[in-house]
């Protein structure tokens, strides 16, 4: 045992603060490339595969995510090696992340003009890239709580996972729409900047992981069986209340992201208009939602946040041919994105808190897995259901931008605004019967912060460190 009067506060230096979390970001890039559809627009629009194919690939490869995630999430929990649990999966999976993501903007001989050609290649390039992107993000997902014992500690990490969180979902939403090219056009410069983009990526993230450590107490602790603990999280009823929500949001944020290319190549509204109210909302949700939402407590601050982001989706769904309702509907948007980077995480360290309270083990990694699995099927299914849409109103994925007839322009805002209107009423609906608040919530918040804390200390405190409130 360490002596009190030589321990030292437990501090994470900058450099690793910035970089787990620059690798975080980076990673989500990447993802919010393929899974905000910028994949998808780039097979159907510029490559021409039949949108009804571009569908089976999605649907089929939601079905994967069944086994990957929530094993992958297992096995990370159990890993045992001197690097700790989750730095092997970041270090060795870099390099072969970068590489699926190149091989998926990549012309394969024989597969120009070739629907089964493109068919598989979507496909089996899709596959390669998630399995690597679970590995690497669930780990990267995870590596605060590795990192940091106290609160205080972890919280200097997630300051600047939220800064670059925000970078990886607003960036690509601000330059994809500029550089991404539409039928007809010369996809090279694209082409580069995606391979580019992902080298890039596939070198910081594979560097970063020289700059953080764990610190390994996680895999001193004994780990419940798979099926057990699956069932154990499967049978938390606040864990499938909120992954409803967080199904729905992802849902949302997904189609946001994918149906705005296919509405702006069609709807001649100034981006930088549109845009701009989007980032008041987004400033607005900021304010509410992060400063503001102790006032509410999370349930609450979501049952709002949801209220709005309803409501203005409804907005755009009756009056997506006019400015002004747009711009509006645009400001709701972006409080419903700042409020869902934000709310989300609450809500889920909620869940595992109760997860905890019952089964007396932290399993982020289980959590992690599982909740993967289902939002990146919803990923897959809002881009499925969005093509399916619109191909049943006429849209004519090899026409011109802004080539499309009224009945395909209609059918791009109902694809785009009624499914995730609707979602987010029934969530606002459904956090109604959400257990994870009031009084007695608080007292169980206290119980768990009691047991964390005295942990905490007997942990520090083998590690060398002094506890620090």
């Amino acid at each position: 045992m360490v002596e009190s009067n030589n321990l030292k506060e437990e501090i994470i230096p900058l450099k690793s603060r910035v970089w787990v979390t620059a690798a975080d970001g980076g990673v989500g890039i990447l993802q919010t490339m393929i899974g905000g559809g910028a994949l998808t627009y780039y097979f159907t629009r510029v490559r021409f595969l039949d949108p009804a194919l571009a569908g089976w690939v999605l649907l089929i490869f939601g079905f994967w995510n069944i086994i990957n995630d929530p094993i992958f999430g297992y096995i990370s929990d159990k890993t045992r090696n001197k690097l700790g649990r989750r730095i092997p999966y970041i270090r060795y999976g870099a390099p072969l992340i970068a590489l699926s993501y190149i091989l998926c903007w990549i012309v394969f001989p024989g597969t120009q003009n070739n629907q089964i050609g493109m068919f598989l290649q979507f496909l089996l390039t899709l596959f390669f890239y998630d399995t690597l992107y679970t590995a690497v993000a669930t780990s990267l997902y995870v590596m605060p709580y590795e990192m940091a014992v106290s609160n205080k500690a972890r919280g200097s990490i997630f300051i600047w996972k939220v800064l670059f969180s925000v970078i990886a979902n607003l960036l690509p939403l601000i330059i994809i729409p500029i550089i991404q090219p539409g039928p007809g056009d010369d996809p090279t410069t694209y082409q580069i900047i995606n391979i580019s983009l992902g080298a890039a990526i596939g070198v910081l993230v594979f560097l970063s992981s020289f700059f953080y450590k764990e610190k390994h107490y996680h895999q001193e602790e004994e780990k419940i069986p798979f099926l057990k603990s699956l069932k154990n999280t499967l049978t938390n009823r606040p864990f499938v209340i909120f992954e409803i929500i967080s199904f729905s949001i992802i849902y949302v944020q997904s189609l946001l992201m994918f149906g705005l290319f296919y509405y702006l190549d069609e709807l001649e509204f100034s981006m930088l208009i549109l845009f701009g109210f989007l980032f008041l909302g987004i400033f607005i949700g900021l304010y509410l939602f992060v400063v503001r939402g102790k006032k509410y407590g999370v349930k609450k601050s979501l049952m709002i946040m949801e209220g709005i982001f309803s409501l203005c989706c409804f907005i755009i769904l009756f009056f997506g041919r006019f400015l002004i309702p747009t711009a509006i509907g645009f400001i709701g948007i972006g409080m419903g994105l700042a409020g869902g980077l934000y709310l989300i995480p609450m809500m889920n360290g909620d869940v595992i808190d109760k997860d905890e309270d019952v089964t007396g083990q932290r399993r982020e990694g289980m959590y992690a897995g599982v909740n993967s699995f289902i939002t990146k099927y919803a990923i897959s299914l809002a881009q499925a259901v969005f093509l399916s849409i619109i191909g049943f109103f006429g849209f004519q994925p090899i026409l011109p931008k802004g080539d499309q007839s009224f009945n395909a322009e209609t059918g791009i805002i109902i694809g785009w605004m009624l499914i995730p209107a609707i979602l987010l009423l029934v969530c606002l609906i459904i956090l109604k019967w959400y257990p994870l608040a009031g009084s007695e919530w608080q007292k169980t918040k206290a119980k768990i912060a009691d047991l964390h804390k005295q942990k905490e200390i007997e942990i520090l405190k083998k590690l060398g460190y002094e506890h620090s409130d």
